[in-house]
C-alpha cells in the first residue's frame, strides 16, 4: 500500500504527466456530459425502456456509447463512425496501390493525407447513419418525437447535430492522443464501456442477493471467475514468441562484434493476438446481418423462424458455434493482411541481421510466416473462447446479461488493451524522470511501438 502511494505521489509531482492527465480527465468529463444531452424535438419519456431486451447489435453500439444510443443524445452514434472510417482506410491500404503508396512510401505528408481522408469519409459515413438513426427512433418508439415539430426540421437539424456529434468526439480523441495520456479514440470507447459497468454491477447484486440464486458466496465466486478472465486475458494479449535475432560482424572502435552496438540480445516479437479486437467486431458484425436484412424482408407483424430467432440470440448454441469459427476465420484473416513476412525479412536484411540457421531472403520470409500461422492458432482460439464467454456466463453461470457482457467480447479485450496502453504511457513518464515504475519488478507491457510483429512497424 505505501508503496502504491508513493507511486501516486511521484505521478501527481511530475507537472507535465499531471497536466496530461487533468486534460484527459476533462475532456473525458465533456464526452460524458454530451451523452446525456438530448437531441432537439425528441421526448426522453419515450425512450426510458429503450434499453429493455437489446441483446443485439444496437445494444452492443449502446454499450460502445455509454448509453448515448438509448438516449438519443448529441453523441449517440459515438466515435463509431470514425473507427469505420479507419478500418475501410486500413482495408484499402492493403487492396488499392494509391493507399499503399501513401501508406509506405509517404511518410508524414502520406499520413496527414490518410487522416484527412479518414475524416472526409467519417462525415460521409455519420451522415447516412443518422439519417439511419433518426429512422429507427421514429419507428421503433411511438410518441418520441414531438408532434409540434416540422418534420423537416427535426431531420435536417439532428442530422446537422449528429454529425456534429460525431466530429466534436473525433476531435477530443484527438486531443486528448496529443495533449493527454492513452489513445483518445480508444479511451472514449473503454469510457462508454465503462460506463455501463455501475448499473450492471448493481444489477448482478440484487440478482444474488434477492433472487435466490446463490447469495453473497455465489456473487463473490463471480467476481473470482471475472478477475481469472481478465488475467488470462492480459496474459493472452502481451504474450509474444521471440524469435532471436543475430547480427553481421561490425566495426566497432578497433574491434569487430557479433551483437549490436547497443550490445543487448535481440530478438523479433511474434504477438501470438496479432490481429487484436478486430475479428471479433467482424464476427459480430456478420452475425446480425441476417437478422438485419430479415426485418426488411419481413412484415411488420410476421414472426420470425426459428432459426432467424436463434442466431439474433448470442446465448443459443447456434449462435455461438458458428460465431466461434467466425471469429477463428477471421482471426486467420486479418493477421495475414496486417502481416507481411516479406517486408520483416527485408527490414532484416537491410539490418545486417538474420535469424540463425535461416538464410536472409526468402526463407527468412517463409520462416517468420511458418511461425506467424502457428502462434496464430492458440491466438484465434483463445479470440474464439473469450467471443463466447458473455454467453457461457449468462446461460450456465446466471449472471445478468449486463453483467455478463464484461466476461468477455469485445468490452473486455478493449478495456484491458486501453489500460495497458496508458499504464504503459504513464510509465514511460515516471521511468524518465529516475522514478520507480508502476510495478515492483519488470515493466508493464502494452502495445509495442517496436519490431513486433502484428503491430505497426
Amino acid at each position: 500500500m505505501n508503496k502504491f502511494i508513493t507511486t501516486l505521489k511521484n505521478i501527481w509531482s511530475i507537472e507535465d504527466l499531471r497536466k496530461r492527465i487533468l486534460f484527459t480527465l476533462a475532456l473525458l468529463m465533456l464526452f460524458r456530459f454530451g451523452s446525456y444531452v438530448v437531441l432537439p424535438g425528441i421526448n426522453p419519456a419515450a425512450l426510458e425502456n429503450a434499453a429493455a431486451g437489446q441483446n443485439n447489435l444496437l445494444g452492443l453500439l449502446n454499450s460502445f456509447t455509454g448509453g448515448a444510443f438509448n438516449n438519443a443524445a448529441v453523441f449517440a452514434l459515438g466515435i463509431m463512425p470514425y473507427i469505420s472510417a479507419s478500418i475501410i482506410v486500413q482495408l484499402l491500404g492493403f487492396a488499392v496501390p494509391y493507399f499503399q503508396k501513401l501508406q509506405k512510401t509517404e511518410g508524414e505528408s502520406g499520413r496527414r493525407k490518410l487522416n484527412q481522408i479518414t475524416r472526409w469519409l467519417t462525415v460521409a459515413i455519420t451522415l447516412v447513419q443518422a439519417g439511419g438513426y433518426l429512422t429507427y427512433i421514429n419507428a421503433t418508439f411511438p410518441g418520441a418525437v414531438s408532434p409540434g415539430i416540422s418534420p423537416f426540421t427535426f431531420w435536417a437539424s439532428n442530422i446537422i447535430i449528429l454529425t456534429a456529434g460525431t466530429i466534436l468526439a473525433m476531435w477530443l480523441g484527438e486531443r486528448i492522443t496529443d495533449r493527454g495520456i492513452g489513445n483518445g479514440i480508444s479511451l472514449l470507447i473503454m469510457i462508454g464501456i465503462i460506463a455501463t459497468l455501475p448499473s450492471a454491477f448493481f444489477g448482478e447484486i440484487d440478482l444474488r442477493l434477492s433472487g435466490g440464486t446463490g447469495g453473497l458466496i455465489s456473487f463473490v465466486l463471480v467476481l473470482a471467475a471475472l478477475v481469472a478472465v481478465t488475467a488470462v486475458t492480459i496474459l493472452i494479449i502481451q504474450a509474444v514468441r521471440r524469435i532471436p535475432l543475430q547480427y553481421a560482424k561490425r566495426m566497432v572502435g578497433r574491434g569487430q562484434t557479433n551483437a549490436p552496438v547497443t550490445g543487448v540480445r535481440d530478438y523479433l516479437p511474434v504477438k501470438v493476438n496479432a490481429a487484436g479486437v478486430m475479428p471479433i467486431i467482424f464476427a459480430q458484425a456478420l452475425m446480425f446481418l441476417p437478422a438485419t436484412l430479415a426485418q426488411f424482408a419481413m412484415g411488420a407483424n410476421e414472426a420470425p423462424p426459428a432459426w432467424l430467432t436463434a442466431l439474433n440470440d448470442f446465448t443459443s448454441a447456434p449462435y455461438n458455434i458458428i460465431y466461434f469459427f467466425l471469429v477463428v476465420i477471421f482471426t486467420y484473416v486479418y493477421t495475414a493482411l496486417i502481416v507481411n513476412p516479406q517486408q520483416h525479412a527485408e527490414y532484416l536484411k537491410r539490418q545486417n541481421a538474420f535469424i540463425p540457421g535461416v538464410k536472409p531472403g526468402k526463407s527468412t520470409a517463409e520462416f517468420i510466416d511458418t511461425v506467424t500461422t502457428r502462434v496464430t492458432l492458440p491466438g484465434s482460439i483463445f479470440l474464439g473462447l473469450i467471443s463466447i464467454l458473455p454467453a457461457f456466463a449468462a446461460r450456465l453461470g446466471g449472471v445478468n446479461i449486463g453483467f455478463a457482457m464484461f466476461f468477455g467480447g469485445t468490452s473486455l479485450l478493449i478495456m484491458v488493451g486501453v489500460v495497458l496502453d496508458t499504464l504503459q504511457q504513464i510509465e514511460s513518464h515516471l521511468l524518465m524522470r529516475r522514478y520507480d515504475g508502476l510495478v515492483k519488478t519488470g515493466r508493464v507491457k502494452g502495445r509495442r511501438s517496436g519490431m513486433t510483429i502484428g503491430a505497426p512497424m
